[in-house]
């Protein structure tokens, strides 16, 4: 398959996958744009990595069809796919350099010498490790191997590029540096990028959208804005941030904990729920409080730089929200 023919759009439909009895993807539909930064999220078992796999060409699809710019891959064998592909282990062939493993896509389609030294220099750049060139992986930090990586990946320019928690190795700080130099790099090459994670604060800062997996189906798909701000249902709701759970009016509503004020005291005139703290835990920018309620445990984030309570554990508190700062949820009771 050509890939100076293709855009990278990809259109997923009603796609299944059954091993043995077990239906670990459920009639999937997905139509994912040339370009985007799609996310699929899920706890393990939510069937994001088997949809991963088959879109890739390593699982047969059990139902349904997969589609590149209108035009089915579902029998297209995995190599001419032409798809990148980065994995959570690198993957790095530790008797060659940088540069030779970068280039190694390319070597293999035996492209000529020319071509092959002015794309990976271009990929040395994009990735920021020019000066790196000729050290083996082993030289390397884990951070530094992940950026050999994709560049290898996208060094033979795939229509789609292929993540199956590739980050999942690195330590917290390291994870947000490389997120940003990701982020960053999916903006300047425009490659299509498919992008499998359970660690929600990275789906919500990378991703164009996010697709939400459980139980092998798709819960909901949006922006990373509409899924935090508007979650369908509960699981989305918890999945997708920390939310309380409350009932008005007959309906269960997720109130995310950054929208509750708090008063010390009881009687303000506009609270809507009054408790006594719980606990008090300091994040330092943030403090979380935990109230206990009649009607349960409520968690609320505080900015400590805006904060004007003097808060303590034991206290008698008054709990205060906007209207429209509980979100109704499809799942969530009624009549």
């Amino acid at each position: 398959m050509d890939n100076a023919t293709r855009t990278g759009s990809l259109q997923i439909s009603g796609v299944t996958k059954m091993f043995g009895t077990f239906r670990a993807v459920n009639a999937v539909d997905l139509d994912i744009q040339k370009g985007e930064f799609l996310t699929l999220l899920g706890p393990s078992g939510s069937g994001k990595t088997t949809l991963l796999m088959m879109i890739a060409g390593f699982l047969d699809i059990s139902k349904g069809d997969i589609a590149l710019d209108g035009a089915s891959i579902a029998d297209v064998p995995a190599e001419q796919r032409n798809f990148g592909m980065v994995f959570q282990g690198y993957a790095l062939f530790p008797h060659m350099s940088v540069r030779d493993n970068i280039g190694y896509a390319l070597s293999v389609r035996k492209r000529p010498d020319a071509e092959i030294r002015a794309r990976v220099d271009e990929m040395l750049d994009l990735v920021q490790l020019t000066e790196f060139a000729a050290r083996k992986p082993g030289q390397l930090s884990g951070g530094q191997q992940q950026r050999v990586a994709l560049a290898r990946a996208l060094c033979f320019a795939p229509p789609v590029l292929l993540l199956d928690e590739p980050l999942g190795a690195l330590d917290k700080k390291l994870r947000v540096e490389v997120q940003e130099q990701l982020k960053d790099i999916h903006r300047r090459v425009g490659t299509t990028f498919i992008y499998v994670t359970h660690d929600q604060e990275e789906a919500l800062s990378m991703s164009d959208r996010i697709v939400i997996m459980r139980d092998g189906a798709i819960e909901q798909v949006g922006t990373p804005t509409e899924l935090y701000e508007r979650p369908a249902t509960q699981f989305a709701a918890s999945f997708l941030g920390k939310s309380n759970f409350i009932e008005q009016k007959g309906q269960i509503h997720a109130l995310r904990p950054e929208k509750i004020d708090l008063r010390t005291g009881r009687g303000h005139p506009d609270a809507r729920s009054h408790g006594v703290i719980r606990s008090i835990t300091y994040f330092g920018s943030m403090q979380r409080i935990i109230v206990a309620t009649e009607a349960g445990e409520i968690e609320v984030d505080i900015d400590v730089w805006r904060n004007t309570e003097t808060l303590s554990e034991g206290a008698d508190v008054d709990l205060l929200w906007s209207e429209d700062a509980a979100v109704p949820l499809q799942d969530g009771g009624g009549d």
